[in-house]
């Protein structure tokens, strides 16, 4: 496939389904019109003994520069061309391209390739009537009691204990100071806030804590084992000097009408629930409404062969990688197995996102979905309020450039698969 004009010349070869190579030839006078601008500009700047700043002959810069000057020509007029030849060709080029072969003697014209890499061309599978399941949605009433002991632990209230000592579930202040019995030094004092019992306290604290009244003190020594995961005590025996500042225990409101009242414009309990039911039925509908379109999406992904640009699967990898490992626990340790674990996992996920985009938006284009900039300012306002932010804010946020159309990307994904889901059979 060539393409010729006065000025340049083009040719383009497929290499496979995603690379292209593309020859090109600039003229020699435009080739020679950029080398006269750019020795201009060397001419003005460059001081040279003997000369004022900007008064050097050109054919002494000229000779003095030359590798710089050329370097300089090529590196504006390359890719000049090279986005010339895309447009006019229409070739939408993914990742950076492979600049070779590049030719430009004295008074000739510019020569090179470019290897570059684009987005496959293929026939779209069946992607009408696929059979679906129906996700169930059913709400029990062990659903609605967890739903409401969440709402009680929230509105749970803390108060003073009286007349008796620490007992298990109990928030406690107490004042802790250790001693090492081998070299007799006192550690130092703490002040903290535990919870009697809890299995993540220190099992010196929650053997010897019980029964103790605030004011009350108790020494004790305890020996910590050689392989005790605080490494400051580990194999060390400890004399504690343990004091009581204050007990609270939790108390939970009855589960009746007057609490429901406290849940905003409720008559009585049954409404709570009422409303409770209600709120899981619609996420459980919502969520089983996603898994029926992942499904029917993966059936068609399966249905196509797609060989997908290298360069664009290496981002997708590094931004699927970047998740993964942030995601993981603070203290995991990343070891070479794992890293390659990891890798292979996320160039796996990143292959079926891109496969997922590619298809979609091919269908997108064959059936006309479309997504109107009113649609766009919708969804900016639904999740301003989502997720309490001003509008004004929100909308100065989406509306730069890349942002905004990220999200009008997103938006014709999402009607893209509700248009799926439309056509597939339920059963």
């Amino acid at each position: 496939m060539t393409d010729q004009t006065e000025r340049l010349k083009s040719s383009v070869k497929e290499l496979s389904g995603t690379r292209r190579e593309i020859e090109a030839e600039l003229r020699a006078e435009d080739v020679a019109q950029e080398h006269e601008r750019v020795l201009g500009l060397y001419a003005g700047r460059v001081k040279l003994k003997g000369f004022r700043q900007g008064k050097a002959p050109k054919d002494i810069v000229k000779r003095m520069f030359a590798a710089d000057i050329q370097k300089s020509v090529l590196d504006e007029l390359i890719p000049q061309v090279l986005h010339e030849v895309l447009e006019s060709r229409r070739i939408q080029a993914v990742g950076s391209p492979l600049i070779n072969d590049i030719v430009q003697e004295a008074g000739g014209p510019l020569k090179f390739k470019a290897t570059v890499e684009v987005w496959p061309d293929f026939e779209l599978p069946s992607y009408k009537k696929i059979p679906a399941k129906k996700k169930g949605a059913v709400v029990g009433e062990e659903d609605v009691d967890r739903a409401l002991a969440e709402l009680r632990e929230k509105a749970a209230e803390y108060v003073p204990v009286e007349g008796r000592g620490v007992a298990s579930g109990d928030y406690v202040v107490i004042e802790l100071q250790g001693k090492d019995l081998k070299t007799k030094r006192l550690m130092p004092t703490e002040k903290v806030v535990v919870l009697a019992g809890h299995e993540g306290n220190d099992p010196a604290i929650n053997e010897n804590l019980p029964d103790l009244k605030p004011g009350e003190e108790k020494t004790f020594n305890h020996a910590y084992p050689a392989d005790h995961k605080a490494k400051k005590l580990a194999g060390k025996s400890v004399e504690y000097r343990l004091k009581v500042d204050s007990i609270k225990e939790k108390r939970l409101p009855e589960l009746n009408d007057d609490f429901a009242k406290t849940l905003g414009e409720f008559e009585n309990l049954a409404g709570v629930k009422d409303k409770i039911r209600q709120e899981i039925q619609g996420a459980r509908e919502q969520a089983g409404r996603r898994e029926t379109a992942d499904e029917i999406v993966r059936t068609v992904v399966d249905r196509a062969a797609i060989e997908l640009p290298e360069s664009a699967v290496e981002e997708e990898t590094e931004a699927v990688l970047k998740n993964m490992l942030s995601s993981l626990p603070a203290k995991q340790l990343l070891t070479k197995e794992l890293v390659e674990a990891l890798q292979g996992s996320a160039r796996k996920q990143a292959e079926a996102n891109l496969r997922r985009h590619v298809i979609l938006r091919k269908i997108a284009d064959a059936e006309a979905i479309r997504v109107g900039e009113e649609e766009v300012d919708q969804e900016i306002k639904a999740l301003a309020q989502a997720n309490n932010i001003p509008l004004a804010r929100a909308s100065e946020t989406f509306n730069q450039e890349d942002r905004r159309e990220n999200l009008k990307n997103s938006l014709l994904l999402r009607k893209t698969v509700d248009f799926l889901l439309e056509q597939a059979i339920m059963e």
